[in-house]
């Protein structure tokens, strides 16, 4: 079902390579993880939140103020604020969830102007929180992935592992030749060299026009940029893979499917990620019930 790119009408499958196994992980030295990284499997935000936490002092080690690189053992009590915050388990699975985002819903815990938030329709955690796995902005929809593991969202969004986005473009206007070798040579923005791994001319009528493009990054509004720099508008996009993950036909904007314990050890597995050995062995339908859930929105 959801761990794997799904057929959809008029829709091929991503690339092979998409489903290739990431890098695996550098060993950890000594029995020690970095400070950070605990922190972020404890789910409580990303590396990159961790670290500027550990910046601000807001986390301490066995009393004392913890440091940017710092590398602690399970005798260690690691603190941030008055909680205490455990050394990762070893039997447990992160959670991930899928998300049909529909547009007008932004992927901010809070936005200064009361328009919806991803976040409200999310499931209460008790002792984690849910990381969203990149962003779509306000007027993009399609797949968002949210897990509890700060350490399964860093390489899935992170430059060096690639992972593949996969996304249907609607635009007012057709492409020519060469502003489709353009987009697979490489455009100039603002912030560096863009290009497409893969563009696919999906048709249309009258003057929108249907593409299905992979990039290998996640720049902010990257998307919209491309076309814009090409001089043609953006006028409906939607993310539809991300990584191995795809959007489920089935689920309708506004919903949520929860991926079963089998796979979530298949992402993580290709994320180069370890899987606790007390979770390899339980079945993968184990879990995989029940887990789609309807915000009120979408009932």
């Amino acid at each position: 079902m959801t761990g794997r790119p799904q057929k959809r009408r008029g829709w091929r499958r991503g690339p092979a390579s998409a489903s290739e196994p990431r890098r695996a992980p550098a060993a950890e030295s000594g029995g020690s993880l970095k400070l950070h990284k605990v922190l972020a499997q404890a789910g409580l935000g990303s590396r990159r939140d961790m670290e500027q936490w550990v910046s601000e002092g807001r986390v301490t080690v066995n009393g004392a103020p913890a440091h940017i690189g710092m590398r602690i053992t399970p005798k260690d009590i690691v603190k941030v604020g008055k909680r205490v915050v455990g050394w990762p388990p070893a039997a447990s699975l992160p959670r991930v969830l899928l998300y049909h985002k529909p547009e007008g819903e932004i992927a901010t815990r809070d936005d200064p102007q009361g328009r919806p938030t991803v976040f409200d329709k999310l499931p209460r955690l008790r002792g984690a929180r849910w990381l969203a796995v990149g962003r779509l902005d306000f007027n993009t929809g399609g797949l968002l992935v949210f897990t509890t593991s700060g350490e399964l969202a860093n390489r899935m969004m992170h430059p060096s592992f690639a992972v593949e986005r996969e996304y249907a473009v609607r635009t007012v206007g057709q492409l020519g030749v060469q502003q489709l070798a353009r987009l697979s040579a490489g455009i100039a923005l603002e912030d560096g060299m863009v290009h497409c791994e893969l563009i696919e001319d999906k048709g249309g009528e009258g003057a929108n026009h249907w593409y299905r493009i992979v990039l290998k990054e996640g720049r902010n509004r990257i998307v919209r940029r491309l076309f814009q720099a090409l001089g043609l508008m953006v006028s409906r996009l939607m993310r539809t893979r991300f990584g191995i993950l795809s959007l489920p036909p089935r689920l309708r904007r506004g919903q949520m499917e929860e991926l079963g314990p089998g796979e979530v050890r298949r992402v993580m597995t290709w994320l180069g990620l370890a899987v606790p050995a007390a979770a390899q062995g339980r079945s993968a339908r184990a879990g995989t019930r029940n887990h789609r859930r309807r915000s009120s929105a979408a009932r």
